[in-house]
């Protein structure tokens, strides 16, 4: 097994909305806004070279919306999925397998893109995997939520026949809206190949799944938005975005005690600077001790 950092560039979003309730005093020391209030942020994948498959870890916003809507979030950089795998000698054509962590705009918008009038996949030989609660989730947003969950992004996957469903330990369709959400959640996990687990947690988005990785003898958890920056360690640092802040709370504090208890690798979506971390206990709580690029691993 290879793993493999996908940068498919940067923007920005409002640095108040990425910190919640935290003070800009505070978190401006950790990303500086602009002077429009905005931080930068990654875009970055994971590819996974595991036997036979091919697994990119979400791709990105993709290139298909109008420039009115890029221009709300100021892409920037000259980083490109194309780009990012063509450094490893890999096309868009080798993916055998896209796992969708969740189905906002800035990790799924790569999977879809347009052919003249038409809207295909982008990744014509791939398997695209998601749940069927975030599924649903996605699909009936709600208010709040509904402008992350963009159509040309979620349902041309399902017209394209290559959709595949991931079993959730717990939620099931007929579950939806009768079940509350807890800590035990964080812990129930699925197999989606003989070094992947596959965790679920609901703070942010339901159903947002995390890939736990097998590699070289350690264990790598590709932190999607429960924890997308290493500046998001703190446990009240939430993200406004957060659909569910309290349960996030919950999940990070249930996640972060056992990462240090293991000593867990980190790899950070959309943290600027840095790919990994690991942890350790500070008189403040437990925060990042060593950062490294995932290629040291």
């Amino acid at each position: 097994m290879k793993l493999y950092s996908i940068n498919t560039g940067y923007f920005k979003l409002d640095g108040g909305a990425m910190f919640g309730v935290v003070p800009k005093s505070i978190w401006n020391k950790i990303n500086p806004a602009d002077e429009n209030n905005l931080c930068s942020w990654a875009l970055r994948c994971l590819l996974i070279e595991d036997g036979n498959r091919l697994i990119l870890v979400d791709n990105g916003n993709g290139d298909k919306q109008d420039a009115k809507f890029f221009s709300h979030y100021h892409l920037h950089g000259d980083d490109t999925l194309e780009k990012s795998l063509a450094k490893y000698g890999f096309t868009k054509d080798d993916i055998t397998d896209v796992f969708l962590t969740h189905l906002h705009f800035d990790h799924c918008g790569g999977s879809i893109k347009r052919d003249g009038d038409k809207l295909v996949p982008n990744f014509p030989n791939a398997t695209f995997w998601s749940n069927e609660w975030h599924w649903i989730t996605a699909t009936q947003p709600n208010e709040r939520e509904k402008a992350s969950f963009l159509k040309e992004n979620i349902w041309p996957i399902q017209e394209s026949g290559k959709l595949r469903f991931i079993d959730h330990p717990v939620h099931t369709p007929e579950t939806k809206g009768k079940w509350t959400v807890h800590a035990p959640a964080l812990i129930l996990s699925t197999k989606f190949s003989e070094n992947i687990l596959v965790r679920f947690v609901d703070g942010h988005t339901e159903g947002m799944m995390l890939p736990q990785i097998n590699y070289n003898g350690r264990t790598v958890v590709f932190m999607a938005d429960l924890l997308p920056s290493q500046g998001h360690i703190p446990i009240p640092y939430i993200m406004a975005y957060d659909m569910q802040p309290l349960i996030s709370m919950v999940e990070k504090k249930s996640f972060l005690k056992e990462a240090l208890e293991n000593d867990y690798i980190l790899f950070f979506e959309h943290d600027p600077v840095y790919e990994c971390c690991t942890l350790q206990q500070t008189e403040k709580g437990i925060r990042p001790k060593d950062f490294f690029k995932l290629e040291e691993v």
